[in-house]
């Protein structure tokens, strides 16, 4: 092959880069000394810029972070939400004893340290149902977000500035059912350009970290001496003192991992679009003494659902405290998520959780335990017949 002047020039002006790129990574007394010390593969962020400016997605940046792209005002009239019709009044009844006694029985045979006693000889003495209600509202939604992406360049199709970029709210995407929480990505069209790699600056390698592009280390066996005993040579390196780095072959480089050899990066906006369910949960105080946190932990008689686009806060429901929180979450959803996202649906139901509180008398002194929920769970916190065992 012949080597002509343009060829030479261009092997040269190479050389010249490498040289010195790795003076300033490896000198400390360069002209980038003072500087904030820089990595063996470069910078590790795309300066800024490496990103074209693109209208419609100024704050777009690197890696995420700018947070979700509030949807535009909507073109026609969104749907008045329906009135839903006043709940019914909805009461269960107290369970039976004998299922108080199953629950009870099946509660007690599950804990390694309780007597069975209190279960065979308590006498129930009364039963109360003290029923709860739970009010639940969850918002269906769509968010937005865009990011600067980067990838290898292989001959990709580049069509930055063929045509104005489409707005992040223009570009169709494909939601799943209501309620069903899911994510995509999606390139956004004329936004894909080409630029040198910002990590090997176009060279497409980057210096050896395990030999700092020396291309060779000291040598382990003779510690560099060239020698083992006395005047042994050493075998190892031949007498070298040093070895050829086996990361880099010798070379004192490594390909890339950001270009992957290419030199170039195909660099675009991608749209991320997420969907999402916001959910809030209001419970209605009873007077039985049960803890709330435990009713947490069980389903109920689902009394009423409404979901529509957008809900009207439930009215006339027996309790006041249950139709206060339905208001105040409805309002607190809308205002909240309206700013961020796109509401899509939104679901509202009331389930009755039933809780009955057991009195019965063991050995001539009163005790108390609780069933509730649709599962039976059980709640006997002062059981009396305990005793203490240890796993050995």
């Amino acid at each position: 092959m012949e080597l002509t002047t343009a060829s030479l020039t261009r092997f040269m002006d190479y050389q010249h880069q490498w040289k010195t790129y790795l003076t300033s990574l490896f000198e400390p007394h360069s002209a980038m000394a003072g500087a904030p010390a820089a990595s063996m593969h470069g910078p590790s962020a795309p300066p800024a810029n490496m990103f074209d400016t693109v209208p419609g997605y100024e704050g777009t940046v690197a890696g995420g972070g700018g947070g979700y792209l509030p949807p535009p005002m909507p073109s026609v009239p969104m749907p008045v939400p329906e009135q839903a019709p006043n709940p019914p009044v909805w009461h269960i009844p107290s369970i039976s004893e004998d299922r108080a006694r199953q629950a009870f029985s099946t509660y007690v045979s599950s804990k390694c340290c309780y007597s069975s006693a209190p279960v065979r000889e308590g006498v129930i003495t009364n039963m109360e149902s003290f029923n709860t209600y739970r009010y639940r509202l969850e918002t269906f939604m769509e968010s937005r977000s865009t990011e600067w992406s980067q990838e290898p360049y292989a001959g990709q199709p580049v069509d930055a500035g063929v045509q104005p970029a489409p707005g992040p709210w223009q570009i169709a995407a494909q939601p799943p059912a209501f309620f069903q929480e899911h994510k995509q990505t999606i390139k956004v069209p004329y936004t894909s350009s080409v630029k040198n790699c910002h990590l090997c600056l176009g060279m497409g390698r980057n210096p050896c970290t395990t030999c700092a592009g020396a291309g060779n280390k000291v040598c382990w066996v003779c510690n560099g001496s060239g020698y083992r005993h006395s005047d042994d040579r050493c075998t190892h390196c031949n007498g070298r003192g040093r070895e050829n780095c086996s990361s880099c072959s010798g070379s004192g480089s490594c390909q890339c991992d950001t270009c992957r050899g290419k030199r170039q990066l195909l660099v675009f906006i991608n749209l991320n679009v997420k969907w999402s369910i916001e959910k809030d949960d209001f419970l209605a105080q009873d007077s039985s003494g049960l803890k709330v946190e435990k009713l947490e932990e069980v389903s109920g008689k689902e009394l009423y659902k409404d979901a529509q686009y957008m809900v009207y806060p439930v009215r006339g429901f027996p309790d006041a405290s249950v139709a206060q929180a339905s208001e105040r979450l409805v309002r607190d959803h809308q205002v909240k998520y309206a700013q961020t996202s796109r509401i899509l649906q939104q679901r509202q139901t009331i389930e009755l959780i039933p809780i009955t509180k057991v009195n019965y008398m063991w050995k001539g002194k009163p005790n108390v335990y609780y069933v509730y929920g649709n599962e039976f769970k059980v709640n006997a916190d002062d059981y009396p017949a305990t005793c203490c065992c240890s796993v050995m």
